[in-house]
């Protein structure tokens, strides 16, 4: 594996309101509103991208990379823009990273290793098959809300990583889909791998779609609303 900076978990937009430690988020029948729900707080065990703190100059950098990124596309902006965005200017960017390429890699390949890593920390504590499922499903919609930005940028610009880290984020989501594979074999017996795949994909896709919809309702309801339609995909 080529060497790279010391990576971080890409610090990006605001954090849904979940928790490994409570049931299932439930939604209201259209015929019978309910007051809007109240914020749970969050698991501190769990350790989401948009949850880290700040550590200055760096963060802010590769949150300006994020953003710009995802607006104009990774070839569409300079590593000048990033910096101006956050106050840098000429050497003092690379006192931070090498390159504009070096900001892909870490958010690309921090994501991955973020989802993996969530993962295998909810398996390693045996939960029964549904239950893994709803944790499972909680920190992919944690993710997908809280990096929409992200979601873009993996994309669309995935192919503009250098080939070895190209080929270290695929590497990660792969083990991260066996890891929902065997989930799902555990909930639905009958499952072939193949077709479990298929379904762990499709849940993917549908999580996935915050870029589209991330300004059009609250953070909270989005993120009930996609648990609830992920956790119905993954068991139908």
């Amino acid at each position: 594996m080529p060497s790279r900076a010391t990576r971080v978990t890409p610090p990006s937009g605001l954090a849904p309101t979940f928790s490994d430690a409570t049931g299932p988020p439930t939604l209201a029948a259209a015929e019978d509103p309910a007051p809007a729900p109240a914020a749970v707080e969050p698991d501190p065990t769990t350790t989401s991208p948009v949850r880290r703190p700040r550590t200055g100059r760096r963060d802010d950098l590769l949150q300006a990379a994020a953003r710009l990124f995802a607006e104009r596309g990774f070839r569409g902006v300079g590593i000048e823009q990033i910096g101006a965005a956050v106050g840098i200017r000429g050497p003092g960017i690379y006192r931070h990273f090498a390159s504009k390429d070096a900001m892909l890699t870490e958010l690309l390949v921090g994501i991955s290793e973020h989802l993996l890593h969530g993962a295998q920390t909810v398996l390693s504590a045996d939960p029964s098959a549904s239950d893994a499922l709803d944790r499972l499903v909680r920190r992919h919609v944690e993710f997908a809300v809280g990096n929409p930005d992200l979601i873009v940028i993996h994309d669309r610009d995935l192919h503009s990583l250098p080939a070895p880290d190209e080929h270290e984020v695929r590497r990660l989501q792969r083990a991260y889909v066996e890891l929902w594979v065997g989930v799902l074999r555990r909930l639905r017996p009958e499952l072939t791998a193949p077709a479990a795949r298929v379904r762990a994909h499709a849940i993917f896709g549908l999580i996935n779609s915050t870029p589209h919809s991330s300004g059009e309702l609250d953070p909270t309801v989005r993120a009930t609303t996609l648990h609830a339609m992920a956790t119905a995909a993954a068991t139908a």
